[in-house]
């Protein structure tokens, strides 16, 4: 081989070199994502697939040799099921009110914390506990507040003389659902508080400064620089919580189990005790479809006013 082949060849090589490695950094971040996508549809994707595939299907679990192909007959039953229409009511109420009730104390919370005041670093360490404790933990321990024998909630009510007599209020189908949601809201509201407070100590404190000097009141400063510089947080938050909330139904299921009747059957409540405990994994399967859909409707909906108010 002539200098002049090594000269033309040492180009080519270098340029095919170049883009080996070109190619390499653009499939690197596709391999490093790869596991997490894997796993993802294995755990979550395809067990929805699953679902919607079973909901199509007459499938109860003392007859499992039988799963027969109905198509929507289980959702024209759960249309017509008048225990579907109560659970999703109970659904309605049990977002609409949870929701913005955390919202309200997360927010009086966070801003009460971003104040300075002596053992501040603890109170925000403590405001925690409620949010890090197991739902199953939680649960149990408002059953006992609520107890109408040795509840605290009914002794401090009697010595205060707000109440006569004591009050079954899990037992109660005026009162259950209730007692439910305040049990959900104290649970969640630390959830609100940290991200707000994340979000209070965002804000430049010169907004504030020069705010003052301009003669603002603590309301236009509120509503004029505090509610803008949180208003990315409380929309991700907001999303993110009524999506758990939704979802939830370990403590209404530790606390009463959806009774008294079905006072407190919500519809991820009624689709699980379908499938889990009647064994009617098919119309279970439907109830979750619909769920989901609902739930998907209420999140569009969502983030399209949200997204024309940033705008």
């Amino acid at each position: 081989m002539t200098a002049q082949d090594h000269s033309a060849t040492g180009p080519a090589r270098a340029e095919a070199g170049t883009g080996r490695h070109k190619l390499g950094r653009r499939v690197l971040p596709y391999a490093m994502l790869s596991p997490a996508v894997i796993v993802t549809l294995a755990i979550v994707f395809f067990p929805m697939l699953q679902t919607a595939w079973m909901s199509l299907h007459e499938y109860v679990l003392f007859r499992p040799d039988d799963f027969t192909f109905i198509g929507f007959e289980n959702f024209v039953t759960a249309f017509n099921d008048e225990v579907f229409w109560i659970s999703l009511w109970h659904t309605i109420i049990w977002i609409g009110i949870t929701i913005p009730a955390q919202v309200l104390l997360g927010l009086v919370t966070a801003l009460l914390l971003n104040q300075e005041f002596p053992w501040r670093p603890v109170a925000r360490a403590l405001i925690i506990i409620p949010w890090a404790l197991p739902s199953v933990v939680i649960a149990l321990m408002w059953v006992w507040i609520y107890d109408s024998n040795y509840g605290v909630l009914n002794d401090f009510l009697l010595r205060l003389g707000l109440i006569e007599q004591a009050v079954p209020w899990l037992a109660n189908p005026d009162t259950a659902l209730g007692a439910i949601i305040l049990t959900l809201t104290w649970q969640g509201f630390p959830f609100f508080a940290v991200m707000i407070l994340a979000g209070l100590q965002s804000i430049p404190k010169s907004y504030y400064e020069a705010a003052s000097l301009d003669g603002a009141s603590t309301w236009q400063q509120f509503r004029y620089i505090t509610l803008p510089g949180i208003s990315g947080v409380l929309v991700t938050s907001v999303l993110l919580r009524t999506i758990w909330v939704a979802n939830s139904f370990d403590v209404i299921f530790v606390m009463t189990g959806g009774g008294p009747g079905y006072a407190t059957y919500t519809l991820p409540l009624y689709a699980f005790v379908k499938a889990r405990t009647n064994l009617d994994f098919g119309y279970g399967s439907a109830l979750a479809v619909l769920f989901t859909m609902l739930l998907m409707v209420i999140v569009l909906l969502y983030l399209r006013r949200t997204g024309k108010a940033v705008e």
